[in-house]
């Protein structure tokens, strides 16, 4: 699995992060996806292979500005191996 941060310009309100997180999911409905106006990104979690300009187009698309993509494996750890943190 994947984990793609997306930095993006352009949203300003919990609206705007369903928004950009209703997008995602349009186009990869089985990839995990959570959006933050405050922290402006938005995280994709996915199996798929999404190109950055996919990504660029989503994003560009939903009416907001792009401005990094950050790429690192995801491991999808237990509640135990979480707990014996």
């Amino acid at each position: 699995m994947t984990k793609i941060t997306l930095r993006i310009d352009g949203m300003m309100c919990p609206r705007c992060e369903a928004h950009m997180n209703e997008t995602v999911t349009k186009a990869y409905p089985k990839a995990k996806v959570t959006s933050s106006h405050t922290k402006k990104e938005t995280i994709i979690i996915t199996n798929e292979a999404i190109s950055d300009e996919k990504l660029r187009e989503l994003v560009k698309d939903a009416g907001y500005t792009l401005f990094g993509i950050n790429r690192a494996p995801y491991e999808k750890k237990s509640i135990i191996a979480r707990l014996m943190k």
